[in-house]
């Protein structure tokens, strides 16, 4: 059985920056969970970046999706837009591109899955990139955005702001460096993921 192609596109979020190894980054559980639950061998490429923008991932990471012609894709990208003071007019053109070259591969309905932004507001080294308040008010921004251009392309879109914060205060919630999650909130955002996309993945994996 030839390995289903799995690429994970994004930034910090996804290469899984807090977990304490690769394993427990969101990509490689969800792939994990759809060899479970089929018995098919998942080939995961994830080439995120810490500190990634949409411009960085169009540069850099956009070239894998005509090279690997995968079979699955996640994206979840646009914090490090956010930190850098991008418009939400740029973020919106960056966006089209990007999913623009997704929709081309033509994949069936779930297969591609737009993530949105965490809601990272509520850590506690947010200050050090300006007012919560207002750090939450450009995520939402940015979320819609990202959402509205996912609709009109078909693809499912997972909104993990709730789970995001669901267990704030636990041990592990947030990683030592205090921005990013630990093993136990990426797990959560799998958790959520997989709910969305088992169906559509199950069956891309017997097809």
């Amino acid at each position: 059985m030839k390995a289903l192609r799995y690429l994970a596109l994004g930034d910090s979020y996804t290469i899984g920056t807090g977990a304490s190894s690769e394993a427990n980054n969101y990509p490689s559980i969800l792939a994990e969970r759809l060899s479970q639950a089929t018995g098919a061998k998942v080939a995961v490429t994830n080439p995120a970046v810490n500190g990634f923008t949409t411009r960085d991932l169009i540069d850099n990471e956009l070239p894998f999706v005509d090279r690997l012609k995968p079979q699955l894709v996640t994206i979840l990208i646009g914090v490090n837009d956010i930190v850098q003071g991008h418009s939400i007019e740029s973020y919106r053109k960056s966006v089209a591109t990007i999913y623009d070259a997704l929709a081309a591969l033509e994949l069936a309905p779930g297969q591609v899955v737009t993530i949105s932004i965490p809601n990272w507001s509520v850590v506690p080294a947010a200050s050090g990139f300006g007012d919560p308040g207002r750090l939450r008010h450009l995520t939402d921004d940015f979320n819609g955005l990202a959402h509205a251009e996912a609709g009109k392309r078909g693809f499912v879109w997972i909104d993990i702001t709730a789970v995001s914060t669901s267990g704030l205060g636990n041990p592990g919630w947030i990683s030592s460096d205090q921005l990013h999650p630990g093993d136990i909130q990426y797990a959560a955002w799998a958790n959520v993921i997989w709910g969305e996309v088992r169906e559509a993945w199950t069956v891309a994996a017997d097809a």
